[in-house]
């Protein structure tokens, strides 16, 4: 049975999984959850999924959710091309790049935290976007002192071949250029950034790829 993902086009975190479903060429057949029309909230997706949240990935019979469980399950079941690297500090590196993004980066910005601060707490539309810029800029600070200062970085985040970390930071640096984030202090991540996107795995992952983009 071919694998279902639950997925939709703007999702960072479903992002990351298309592109290491990709890059491992597995085939997969897409279910689209609208977030912005709260589709992942409907009782049939949450009866699924309890934590209506996408990506969720649905593989012979198991249900697997949150993006970083769902890459290292890929990894576990397909292991090549590897998406993390033989040596334990390597994949210590690796994975402390891809939290950064998942973790540090991500949960200040996410749909749910920026409908939030508008709907509920009475923010502008500019108080939002001001909020957003900071937490990027910030974030994109830290993932470029851990790429410059700790030895591993290469044509890609670690080493010369894409990795988890890559799967997470180009959908982040997606959402800042969408939002019209200054990336300049970023050069190291930006240039990791451009020579992802010279490979069909990610091209063919991003948002303006997918069947549902709007």
């Amino acid at each position: 049975m071919r694998m279902k993902l639950y997925t939709y086009f703007r999702s960072s975190a479903a992002f990351r999984v298309r592109i290491a479903l990709n890059l491992k060429g597995l085939a997969y057949e897409a279910a689209f959850v609208h977030l912005p029309k709260g589709e992942h909230r409907e009782p049939e997706y949450t009866a699924l999924n309890p934590q209506a949240l996408v990506p969720a990935l649905l593989d012979d019979g198991s249900l697997l959710t949150q993006s970083l469980a769902i890459i290292e399950y890929l990894e576990e079941t397909h292991p090549k091309p590897p998406l993390l690297p033989k040596d334990a500090p390597g994949r210590a590196r690796v994975r402390s790049l891809a939290l950064l993004v998942a973790c540090e980066i991500h949960p200040l910005n996410n749909l749910r935290v920026l409908q939030y601060l508008v709907k509920q707490m009475g923010h502008s539309e500019e108080d939002k976007n001001k909020w957003y810029h900071h937490w990027i800029h910030d974030g994109l600070a830290k993932l470029e002192a851990q790429l410059t200062s700790i030895p591993g970085t290469s044509r890609f985040c670690h080493g010369d071949a894409p990795t988890m970390a890559d799967c997470c930071l180009v959908p982040q640096i997606f959402n800042a250029k969408r939002f019209d984030c200054d990336t300049s202090h970023a050069p190291t991540a930006m240039r990791v950034f451009d020579a992802c996107m010279q490979l069909d795995a990610f091209q063919r992952a991003q948002p303006s790829r997918q069947p549902d983009a709007e």
